[in-house]
């Protein structure tokens, strides 16, 4: 397991613990520095894993993307080039890889069919980390094209849950409205300024639920059936308005939200179409309300401001 302690990675352990899987390796950082090809051939030729989950990446919203995107672009290559390759030297059995929905083109038809990669313009604001999971994907497939290697790549909607990322400048949207409305809650204060219009559309789809659909794919299919990438979501999606009306309700806030539409919007929308995972026998079973409530019960019980 590569990028076990985020949201994605510690999803993915819990289901297989749940599971009864125990002989699970895990890359600590800083020990593997996964942007360092020697540490991660080191890694893989002394522990010989026969799975691989690659779900360490440099993530962050509209805020962080725009702020480091030379971080977000190296990091991400260096490590989706590092882990695949090595997994390819070694013999991995099979190598599931996570993507982001981002990597579709800003203004694509929606719901986003996988076969839309690469048809259009990406959006400016994440440009950078898309780039670097589209490669990614390209790497994995063409791999498995030259090698005869399993090498799967899923793309997911926007995730939330349990070990999320909370801070303001570098979190994504679902989390950040929480931690948002709780301080507003705290502090008394009339009113929360949000960026953007509340427009844009989003799906999301709950961490717990994602690890059940990677570990479903890893156990029973392959690439001549998943193709080039996967998506995996929800297939429903709301405004960023009604979030936030859902989540200032769920943290019992009772002042009101203000727009600043000077700030960016992001894509107008990114709704997966979730047909291809769902044929394959996997289905979202976690309804956004009660995700965030559990989300919001683990955030007042056990993060830490960072």
């Amino acid at each position: 397991m590569a990028g076990n302690t985020g949201l994605v990675g510690s999803a993915i352990v819990k289901k297989l613990n749940e599971d009864g899987y125990t002989n699970l390796i895990f890359t600590p950082y800083p020990e593997y520095d996964l942007r360092d090809q020697a540490q991660v051939n080191q890694f893989f030729k002394q522990e010989q894993p026969d799975y691989v989950f690659l779900a360490a990446a440099k993530v962050g919203g509209i805020l962080a993307n725009s702020t480091y995107p030379a971080e977000f672009i190296y990091d991400n290559m260096m490590i989706a080039c590092n882990v695949i390759h090595a997994a390819y030297q070694n013999g991995v059995q099979k190598l599931l890889n996570l993507g982001s929905s981002c990597i579709y083109p800003r203004n694509a038809p929606q719901p986003l069919k996988e076969s839309y990669l690469l048809t259009s313009t990406l959006e400016p604001t994440n440009e950078p980390y898309a780039i670097a999971k589209i490669a990614a994907i390209k790497l994995c497939r063409y791999y498995n094209e030259q090698y005869n290697t399993q090498f799967l790549s899923v793309m997911p909607t926007n995730l939330y849950g349990p070990n999320d990322n909370f801070n303001l400048e570098t979190s994504h949207v679902l989390p950040a409205l929480i931690r948002k409305f709780h301080e507003a809650k705290l502090k008394e204060l009339p009113e929360v300024v949000l960026w953007g219009t509340g427009r844009p559309r989003r799906e999301f789809l709950y961490s717990e639920d994602l690890a059940e659909a990677v570990i479903h794919l890893m156990k029973h299919h392959e690439f001549d059936e998943t193709g080039e990438l996967i998506n995996i979501g929800t297939g429903n999606d709301l405004t960023i308005q009604e979030l936030a009306e859902l989540i200032k309700r769920i943290t019992d806030y009772s002042g009101r939200i203000v727009w600043d539409a000077s700030k960016p919007d992001g894509t107008p929308q990114k709704l997966l179409d979730v047909t291809k995972i769902n044929n394959l026998g996997w289905k979202a079973s976690t309804g956004l309300e009660q995700g965030i409530e559990m989300v919001y019960a683990w955030f007042m019980d056990s993060w830490v401001d960072g």
